[in-house]
Parts: structure tokens; C-alpha cells; sequence
């Protein structure tokens, strides 16, 4: 490899500026043994190269340096798509959305397959890093539908923090925004976004996440972008929405600022307390993701036994009822013939 300072630049960076994938991704793809240096696996992070003289190869592909456009796209996701390039299970992708798009892009960060909400996809692998790294700290906000009422002791453990197998993990604020009859919006707000975060936050505390969308990440929201829908936009403006310069540096602070207004739980509890269980209720683990196909399948052929049952209630009350209209009529027939 060669070793000139002023050309050497760290692989996995190199790696995201072709466009390939984020460069925490391509951290993953080298510690996996997928990349080759002038054809020498190379498994070892922060190895430096120079890309103007170095054959670089992912996955046996070679990498085309500098040759690919930039493409920013902003998407409301859907729920039912899987936030990855491919699916080996066949389950559709965000890029099956797509369409027009000749670079080969990724999705920023991860939603996951039920979730929805704001995704974007990019080949620009610096962008990409700042938007994921905590060390930028892009607040990205979130509203999540849980099953039951929210009270205070539970959103007092969430402020808190809980403890996972992952550490401690802890929103930057968590708030109620909207009180169903026996659901509860929320609104978090987190810096970090580790994988399933806000989803582990919630099983720790009991809760059953019933619904759940990303609404921002930093100022860019997508309050007029419809479900499934998407938007091509560039380095610049979503630089300026996150509120970072091009070198990912901090020049004004840029939140979301949701219309929604903090609900009082105290009053709310008065008027539904009566009709709505607490949230942290274990009746609403049969709704989670691991049971809740299950759970749906069971809730549906019990309907339909109901609606049979009622069927059959009916047709045997008609099938009474005609018995004695007849029993009725003969007997009158019977009178008039004596």
C-alpha cells in the first residue's frame, strides 16, 4: 500500500465517499473480512490508503473513486418495508420505493420494518456518518402509540433511564402528546438512536409499543411529505436543516418544534382512568412484535366465531320462530274444519 501522508485517507472513509454504504457500515465490512487492498483482505480499522493509487475492493467489487454523483433523498417510510439494500427473506426494501435512481444509495441509519417515518437515503457516506455518529448529537424525534395510559411513575423510569444489555439508555425528553381510550402517544427525543432503542426503552419499563414513526431528525420533519412518498434535496439543505457545517460542525442549534402540546397526566388519568389500564399492564405483551401476528390471527378468528355463532343464534331463532308461525297456522286450519 502506499504510505504517502498527505494522500492517505482512513479506508472506511473511503469506503463511504464511493457511495458504497455509511462508513460505520463499512467499519462492519472490514472487520468482516469483505474488503481487499491491492488484494490483500484488510480487517484492521484505521488502516489508511490512497485512493488515487490503491486498488480498493468491497465484496470483490471494485470501487470507481470519484465517480459517482451524489444523490440525497428524503422519504416517508412505510410501515411493512424493510430500511436495508436487500432482504433475504424477500420482504420489500426502502430502495423498492425508488425509482430513476442509477447510483447505488443506502438508507441512513434504521427503521425498523414496522416502524415509519422519516428516511434518508444517500451515497454520500460522510453525511451519512454525521448524521448517526452521537459525537454530532442530531436529535431525531420520534412518536410512539403504546397500549394503556401512560402515568407518571412510568415516564419518570423512562427520564430515568433504563438499563440493557446494551448500557443505559436514556431519551433526551420524553413527553405525552395525545391520550386515546386506552392507547397513549409519545413523543421521544433522542440523540444517539441506537438499534431498537426507543423499542428496548419501552419493553423495560413494561410498555407495548403499538405504533411508532420518526418525525424528525434535527430540523428536517416530513409534516408535508404523504407515506411512501419522497423528495430528492441536496448536501447543502440538509446540512442546514441539521444545523452543521460541511465539516460537521455545530454552527446553530436546529430542533424540531412539534405543534403537539405536552398533555397534563394527572388530569388525563381523571377522565379515562376509569375505561383505560396502565400501560406497563403485562395483558398488552400478547401485542408485541414477536406475538403480535399471532395475537392479531387469534383476535380475528375469534371475531369470526362470534359472528358465526351470532349467525347460527339467528337462523335457529328464525327457524323457531317459523316453526311456530306453522304450528300456529295448522292448528287454526285444523279449527276451521270442525
Amino acid at each position: 500500500m502506499k504510505n504517502n501522508d498527505e494522500l492517505s485517507i482512513r479506508l472506511q472513509k473511503v469506503i463511504a465517499d464511493c457511495g458504497v454504504t455509511s462508513r460505520r457500515k463499512a467499519e462492519d465490512l472490514i472487520l468482516e473480512g469483505r474488503v481487499r487492498v491491492n488484494g490483500q483482505v484488510v480487517r484492521e480499522l484505521g488502516t489508511k490508503v490512497n485512493p488515487q493509487a490503491d486498488a480498493i475492493q468491497v465484496d470483490d467489487q471494485a470501487l470507481e473513486i470519484g465517480a459517482v454523483d451524489k444523490v440525497y433523498i428524503v422519504m416517508n417510510k412505510p410501515r411493512a418495508y424493510m430500511t436495508t439494500v436487500s432482504d433475504p427473506e424477500g420482504r420489500p426494501t426502502v430502495l423498492d420505493l425508488v425509482f430513476g435512481v442509477k447510483q447505488r444509495i443506502f438508507p441512513v441509519g434504521r427503521l425498523d420494518y414496522l416502524s415509519e417515518g422519516l428516511l434518508i437515503l444517500t451515497n454520500d457516506g460522510d453525511l451519512a456518518n454525521m448524521i448517526m455518529h452521537p459525537k454530532y448529537e442530531v436529535e431525531k424525534t420520534y412518536e410512539v402509540k403504546v397500549f394503556g395510559m401512560v402515568n407518571e411513575a412510568i415516564l419518570a423510569k423512562i427520564r430515568k433511564g433504563v438499563m440493557t444489555e446494551d448500557g443505559l439508555l436514556k431519551p433526551t425528553s420524553v413527553r405525552v402528546i395525545e391520550q386515546l381510550p386506552n392507547k397513549t402517544w409519545l413523543e421521544f427525543r433522542l440523540n444517539e438512536g441506537k438499534n431498537r432503542e426507543i423499542r428496548k426503552i419501552c419493553e423495560a419499563v413494561e410498555l407495548t409499543v403499538d405504533k411508532l414513526r420518526r418525525v424528525a431528525i434535527g430540523g428536517l420533519n416530513i409534516a408535508s411529505l404523504g407515506t411512501g412518498r419522497y423528495v430528492f434535496t441536496t448536501r447543502k439543505e440538509l446540512l442546514k436543516a441539521l444545523g452543521l457545517n460541511d465539516h460537521g460542525v455545530r454552527i446553530v442549534e436546529k430542533k424540531f418544534l412539534s405543534a403537539k402540546k405536552s398533555l397534563n397526566v394527572a388530569k388525563v388519568k381523571k377522565i379515562v382512568s376509569k375505561t383505560a389500564r396502565a400501560a406497563d399492564d403485562k395483558k398488552f405483551q400478547s401485542f408485541r412484535k414477536e406475538n403480535y401476528y399471532e395475537t392479531i390471527k387469534s383476535m380475528k378468528e375469534l371475531k369470526v366465531k362470534e359472528q358465526e355463532e351470532a349467525a347460527m343464534k339467528i337462523s335457529d331463532q328464525f327457524a323457531q320462530e317459523k316453526a311456530a308461525r306453522f304450528a300456529r297456522n295448522t292448528e287454526k286450519a285444523a279449527r276451521r274444519t270442525r
